[in-house]
């Protein structure tokens, strides 16, 4: 069997991080690239590996690719702390990286997103394809965006059919605290590339972001909870593009 890497990145993740690394058990190499926790996410990670790297100010990109480069395995999954392979996904991993016929060196797997009381269907959210599998010899890098990195790969690419369980918001106030974080990342993000914030940003953005999410993209058949979640989602952009206004104000 090729040697199998897993790579999960960390920052206060004491709640969500052992079933993570439950659902990696199997795998021959777990890397936890951890931010500094305060709190007993390390603790926690010990239980599962040896392999944890303490990093801080690398964006979310480059611990990735931090974990890539420290990894031994032929073949490299990534995950995030909140999210979960489930049984059949991680049946159908060992089958493609035992395949020596296969076409693919990476892989897109989909997201099933869950938020506050029921997985999402619709909304933009699912399904939710991302590079998450490849081969480590792809030379597969993250971008250094700040939030919402993506790899960087130009190969032929595959898709498989089972999914990563996504536990992104189970409260409110999870979901107010990551809003309050991503918008400063975001802004500052913004910032730097030297946009500019507008009363359109501000009042029209979110307006449209609540309506392609809300009707377009279906949002409206995921009853209440798509309702909440393109309301917050329009009310996310209104906070980022407020904030840029700011930082172009004060600076």
């Amino acid at each position: 069997m090729a040697k199998f890497s897993t790579i999960v990145i960390t920052y206060n993740e004491e709640e969500n991080i052992r079933e993570c690394l439950e659902s990696l058990k199997w795998c021959d190499e777990i890397i936890v690239v951890d931010s500094k926790s305060k709190d007993k996410t390390v603790d926690i990670a010990r239980e599962f590996t040896n392999n944890i790297i303490s990093v801080d100010n690398l964006s979310f990109g480059g611990k990735r690719n931090l974990g890539i480069e420290k990894s031994a395995g032929e073949w490299i999954l990534w995950l995030d702390a909140d999210e979960r392979v489930t049984e059949d996904l991680k049946n159908e991993i060992i089958q493609i990286i035992n395949n020596a016929s296969n076409d693919f060196e990476a892989f897109y797997i989909n997201r099933k997103s869950f938020f506050i009381n029921k997985f999402i269907k619709h909304c933009g959210w699912y399904p939710d394809y991302k590079l998450r599998l490849f081969k480590k010899s792809t030379g597969i890098k993250f971008d250094t965006a700040k939030v919402h990195e993506t790899a960087v790969y130009s190969g032929k690419t595959g898709r498989l059919r089972s999914e990563i369980i996504h536990l992104t918001d189970k409260t409110f106030e999870h979901y107010i605290y990551k809003l309050n974080s991503y918008t400063t990342l975001s802004a500052d993000e913004l910032y730097k590339s030297n946009k500019k914030s507008s009363f359109f940003d501000i009042i029209f953005r979110p307006v449209f972001t609540f309506f392609k999410m809300y009707f377009l993209k279906l949002g409206i058949l995921d009853g209440y909870m798509g309702l909440v979640l393109c309301t917050l989602s329009g009310i996310h952009v209104m906070v980022k593009y407020s904030k840029l206004y700011y930082l172009n104000k004060n600076n």
